[in-house]
C-alpha cells in the first residue's frame, strides 16, 4: 500500500510541475494580417523580436527600408532582420512586460507587453502611458 501511495504522490508532483510551467513565446509568429513573420528570441535575460519575412519584401525591386524612422540615419536600414521588439521581462502568469515595440509603418515606438493565451496564440499590446489604452493584436505561432 505504501508503494502505491508513494507512486501516486510522485505522479502528482510531476503533473503539478508540468502544469506550473509557463507557456513560451520563443519561436516564429505571424500577425492577424499575415503581413510578416517575427522571431521572438532570448537576448540576454530578456526577450526580443525581429522581422524574419515580409509578405511584400521589396519596393520598386529593392528591399524595403525603414523609411518612416524619425532618425534620418536609420532610414537606410533594411526592414528584413530588423529588431523591432526589445526588453521584455517575464512578469508571471504567462505575460512578458516592460518591453518596447517599434512600428516601421509609422516610425513610432510604443511600450508593449506579450501575453500567451495558449501554446500557439499570443496577445501583443502596444500602448503609450498605461496599457488600458492601446492597440492589441493576436499573433499565431508558425514554428
Amino acid at each position: 500500500m505504501k508503494k502505491h501511495l508513494f507512486t501516486l504522490l510522485v505522479l502528482m508532483l510531476f503533473s503539478t510541475c508540468a502544469w506550473a510551467q509557463k507557456l513560451s513565446p520563443l519561436g516564429i509568429w505571424t500577425n492577424e494580417e499575415g503581413k510578416a513573420r517575427f522571431e521572438i528570441y532570448q537576448c540576454g535575460d530578456k526577450l526580443c523580436g525581429k522581422l524574419v519575412t515580409l509578405k511584400e519584401p521589396t519596393r520598386n525591386g529593392k528591399p524595403k527600408l525603414d523609411i518612416n524612422n524619425p532618425d534620418k540615419k536609420l532610414q537606410d536600414r533594411p526592414l528584413m532582420g530588423l529588431e523591432f521588439m526589445k526588453g521584455f521581462e517575464y512578469d508571471g502568469n504567462n505575460k512578458w512586460d516592460d518591453g518596447t515595440i517599434y512600428d516601421p509603418e509609422s516610425g513610432k515606438t510604443y511600450s508593449c507587453y506579450m501575453k500567451m493565451t495558449s501554446k500557439d496564440k499570443m496577445e501583443v499590446k502596444g500602448y503609450i502611458g498605461i496599457s488600458l489604452i492601446g492597440r492589441t493584436q493576436n499573433w499565431t505561432r508558425v514554428k
